[in-house]
Parts: C-alpha cells; sequence; structure tokens
C-alpha cells in the first residue's frame, strides 16, 4: 500500500495520513458519528467542564451501530494501521467518538493512553479521523519520541486524581509547554479523509475549538501481533467488565471483542 504520510510513526510516535479515506467513506464516518451522539451510550461522558463548551466522548459502540461497525470492517483503516506497525495481524480493540462544540475552550491536557488501558505490548495504533476541517490550534499535538517511555502517571483530566496507578508508583508528567526544546512537539492542521495515527505511549493534548463548526472525531484503537490482554485491580478507561474472568492475565486478545480486522496473506 502506498501512504501520503507526513512524519514517521516509529521515529515520532506519530504521523498523518493524507486522504486515506474517500468522500464516500467519509460520509459513512459522518453517518457513524451522527447516530453515536445521537444515542449515546452509557460509557459516554462530558469532558468540558460547565459553562467551557461541549466536549462529548462515547466509547465501544461499534457493535450497536452499524455505520460504525461498516467503517472500522470495510475502509483500509485497518491495513493502514498494519503497514504503519509493521504487523502480521491487526484486531480492533475500540472506538472512540470525540465532538467540541464550536466555543469549547477546554484544552485536553497532555496524556499516554496506553496506562488508562487493560493491554500492554508495542505494537499498537490510535487512527485519529476527523470529519470536519481542523485547523492547527484544534488539533492533536504530540512529543517527538516519547512513545518510546517512560510511562508517566495518568490522572483524571478534571480533577488531576490518580485513579489508575497508586500515588508515586509512576513518574509524574513534566511541564511539556514550558520547555519546547526538550519536548519537541508536532501537530497537523487537517482535512476530512486525512488520519492522524499514534502509539498509544505518545504523549498528547488538543487544543479548544473556537468553530465555526463543530470538530467531530471517529477515532480507532488497534492492536498488533503483540499486544495481550492486563488485567487491572481498577476500573480501565473504557472499561471492559468480566473480561477477567474469560482473558487471563497476559493472554492473547482473541476475544468476540476484538475481532481480526485484517491479515497477510
Amino acid at each position: 500500500m502506498s501512504l501520503n504520510v507526513d512524519g514517521d510513526f516509529w521515529r515520532d510516535g506519530a504521523c498523518c495520513v493524507r486522504g486515506a479515506f474517500s468522500p464516500e467513506q467519509m460520509e459513512l464516518a459522518r453517518e457513524a458519528i451522527e447516530a453515536n451522539l445521537a444515542d449515546l451510550s452509557p460509557l459516554a461522558k462530558r469532558a468540558s467542564e460547565a459553562g467551557d463548551g461541549n466536549f462529548v466522548e462515547d466509547f465501544c459502540s461499534w457493535q450497536r451501530i452499524p455505520a460504525m461497525e461498516r467503517f472500522i470492517r470495510e475502509t483500509d483503516a485497518a491495513e493502514i494501521a498494519a503497514d504503519l506497525m509493521g504487523t502480521r495481524t491487526v484486531r480492533l480493540y475500540h472506538d472512540h467518538v470525540l465532538n467540541k462544540e464550536p466555543g469549547t475552550r477546554q484544552r485536553t491536557p497532555w496524556h499516554q493512553d496506553l496506562p488508562y488501558y487493560n493491554v500492554d505490548g508495542r505494537l499498537n495504533i490510535s487512527m485519529w479521523i476527523p470529519i470536519d476541517p481542523v485547523p492547527r490550534e484544534s488539533t492533536l499535538e504530540f512529543v517527538k519520541g516519547s512513545h518510546l517511555g517512560p510511562w508517566f502517571m495518568p490522572r483524571t483530566f478534571k480533577d488531576n486524581q490518580a485513579k489508575w496507578f497508586p500515588e508515586g508508583s509512576l513518574e509524574e508528567l513534566p511541564d511539556i509547554d514550558a520547555d519546547p526544546h526538550r519536548f519537541p512537539v508536532v501537530g497537523w492542521a487537517l482535512e476530512p479523509g486525512d488520519a492522524v495515527c499514534f502509539h498509544m505511549l505518545t504523549l498528547h493534548s488538543a487544543g479548544g475549538h473556537r468553530g465555526p463548526g463543530q470538530r467531530r472525531v471517529l477515532s480507532i484503537r488497534f492492536l498488533g501481533d503483540d499486544m495481550r490482554h492486563t488485567v487491572r485491580p481498577w476500573a480501565t478507561s473504557p472499561p471492559f467488565p468480566g473480561l477477567a474472568a474469560e482473558l487471563p492475565d497476559g493472554a492473547p486478545l482473541d476475544h468476540p471483542l476484538f475481532p481480526v480486522l485484517w491479515a497477510a496473506p
């Protein structure tokens, strides 16, 4: 597969694939997002403070929204992920819808995704697919090379609580914005059809969204060959209740929740 890529996934921990999806496929993504926003799941949450616009997230809806399952299974998303990761198989981990209404000032703070999850391994990728134009000031930003480690303490976005790992068990997040020479940042203005792909350990953040329109995004998380289930003694984000009774710690993610989407011939 020939990809038009800005950046280097394994060097920087993030890259942008230009024109990854056709207008027809983006219409399918729009249908999926709108169906999700019209019928939020119990996992949905408001990620912005009251009076600071409206930022809504939802997770794990592919089994109940046909357009979302079609986009995940029928487009080249999984093959693109395989090409960037260098894996022989690609499984779905979960879908994630993010919608920022115009006037949302709150910034998404710097964080890594993998510490919040119930999986571990090197071969993974998150694909962030906007259906609206995203200006540079509203896009995802990444700290180059941060996917190489270390893990930083995951905290709740609104009140900075350590709900996943015990206090002191992981290194605290440095002040990234205060030291741009030590922490070089990359990000891209985006058009519908573009996809930003990043490693689940890459530090990332996003600005608020002035508008004029929404910033609607379908994000898909993919797992490669070496990813394994990791049983946590707390609720992960998103949670997979009851999974520990079916998949032991360290087991491959061979389960209907995580279907194989692509395999090398």
